[in-house]
């Protein structure tokens, strides 16, 4: 199998920025919760335990935590698809170091 390193290098220059963005959403997501989290105990009456449950129990609090699994799958899956292109770089240098070095001993 023929690895083409500067499609890898394509690659990860194409994607670098979907994958900030990526974390970028993460990260928002995983702070706007506390805000969720804050508003949604504001709203009831009680001990700081039962304003923390209602507030965990919430529609509110629990679709962000959905939003936070998407974005976090999104986020993880982009890193292992740049991983996965620097690797290739890394073998294809392999590949060519022994090329070279199986020239050099042939001569």
């Amino acid at each position: 199998m023929e690895i083409d390193p500067n499609k890898a290098v394509e690659y990860l220059r194409d994607n670098a920025p979907k994958y900030a963005e990526a974390k970028a959403n993460r990260v928002f997501i995983e702070n706007y919760l506390r805000s969720v989290k804050s508003k949604l105990m504001g709203n009831e009456e009680g001990t700081l335990g039962a304003k923390e449950a209602y507030a965990y129990a919430h529609d509110d609090y629990v679709e962000q935590l959905k939003g936070l699994r998407a974005a976090t799958e999104e986020e993880e899956r982009l890193k292992f698809m740049l991983k996965a292109a620097e690797l290739r770089i890394e073998i294809w240098k392999t590949n060519e170091y022994s090329k070279r070095a199986e020239l050099r001993n042939m001569g």
